[in-house]
C-alpha cells in the first residue's frame, strides 16, 4: 500500500459520534497522503454528514476548501449546506474532472458544472426547487439517467409558456433526452406538473415513474389535462408510492405505452 501512486477515492461518511465537523483536507492528508509517500495521483469524491448544535460557526465552503490549500494539482470544489430545521450538515468536496456515475443529496448550492459521467442524481432541499433549477441541472447533467427527487417546498414561482410574459425573458422547455427513471414519490404537487407539463418539461420516451396516485390525478385533472398529456403518454412503467386499488378507464388513453402492460391487470378499471 505505500507504493501506491495513484488513488481513487470515493467516501461517504455519517458522523454520528464526532460531531460538528466535516472531513476536510487535513483528515486527508493525515490519515491517507502522510502514509502513501510514493503517491502521485489522488482523486477524490468525499461526502460527510453531521450534527451541528452549535450554530454560531459554521464552517463555509471557503474553510473546508482552505484544508486542501496543499493539494497543488488539484481542482478542488467545495458545496457545504445546512438544515437549520434539523441542526445537521453536509459537505461535498471533490477533485475534478468528476469521474463517479452519481451525484448524491444535490441541493440549491449546487455550484454548477458539467458532469458527463454521471448518470444518477438525487435532489432534496428544505428550500423549493425552481424552474431556473432544473434547468441548471439538466445543463450539468447531459447523459443523466436516473433522477430521485425529495422536496415538500411549493414552488414560489411557477408559470407555463402559454401564460409567461411576452416581455419576459423567454421561459426555457427544460430536455432530458436520456431519462428513463423519474422517481417523484415524495415531492410537493408542484414537482409532478413541473416535469410532466409540457410547457415546462420534454422527457423521452419510455420513462419508469415513481409518483403518489392522488397527486398524479391531480394534477393531470384526472387524467384529461392536455399540457400533461404529452409527457404522460412517454411513461411506459409506473410504480405507485401510496399504492391505488381502483383507476377510471381514460388512464390507459393518457398512459397509452401502459395499455398493454401486464401491470395493469392488478388494477381496478372503472
Amino acid at each position: 500500500m505505500s507504493n501506491l501512486e495513484s488513488l481513487a477515492l470515493y467516501l461517504m461518511v455519517i458522523n454520528r459520534h464526532i460531531k460538528e465537523r466535516f472531513i476536510d483536507g487535513n483528515d486527508s492528508k493525515e490519515n491517507i497522503i502522510n502514509h502513501l509517500p510514493r503517491l502521485e495521483k489522488f482523486a477524490f469524491n468525499i461526502h460527510s454528514r453531521t450534527i451541528f448544535f452549535n450554530q454560531i460557526y459554521l464552517p463555509s465552503n471557503e474553510d473546508i476548501k482552505n484544508t486542501f490549500a496543499s493539494f497543488k494539482d488539484n481542482q478542488i470544489i467545495s458545496c457545504v449546506d445546512y438544515s437549520q430545521n434539523k441542526k445537521t450538515g453536509q459537505c461535498h468536496i471533490y477533485s475534478l474532472p468528476y469521474t463517479t456515475k452519481y451525484y448524491k443529496n444535490i441541493t440549491n448550492n449546487f455550484p454548477g458544472g458539467l458532469f458527463k459521467c454521471v448518470r444518477e442524481i438525487s435532489l432534496c432541499d428544505e428550500h423549493p426547487f425552481e424552474h431556473d433549477f432544473f434547468i441548471r441541472i439538466a445543463q450539468a447533467f447531459p447523459y443523466l439517467k436516473k433522477l430521485h427527487l425529495t422536496n415538500r417546498q411549493s414552488q414560489q414561482y411557477k408559470q407555463s409558456q402559454s401564460s409567461k410574459d411576452t416581455k419576459s425573458k423567454e421561459y426555457s422547455i427544460i430536455k432530458y433526452s436520456h431519462l428513463t427513471e423519474l422517481d417523484l414519490s415524495l415531492v410537493h404537487d408542484d414537482y409532478i406538473e413541473q416535469f410532466l407539463d409540457g410547457t415546462k418539461t420534454y422527457l423521452s420516451k419510455n420513462i419508469k415513474l415513481s409518483v403518489a396516485y392522488k397527486s398524479l390525478r391531480s394534477i393531470t385533472h384526472n387524467f384529461t389535462r392536455e399540457t400533461t398529456r404529452i409527457n404522460c403518454a412517454k411513461i411506459n412503467n409506473i410504480y405507485f408510492y401510496n399504492g391505488v386499488l381502483e383507476i377510471p378507464e381514460q388512464f390507459r388513453m393518457y398512459f397509452p405505452l401502459m395499455k398493454h402492460r401486464s401491470m395493469l391487470s392488478y388494477f381496478k378499471i372503472n
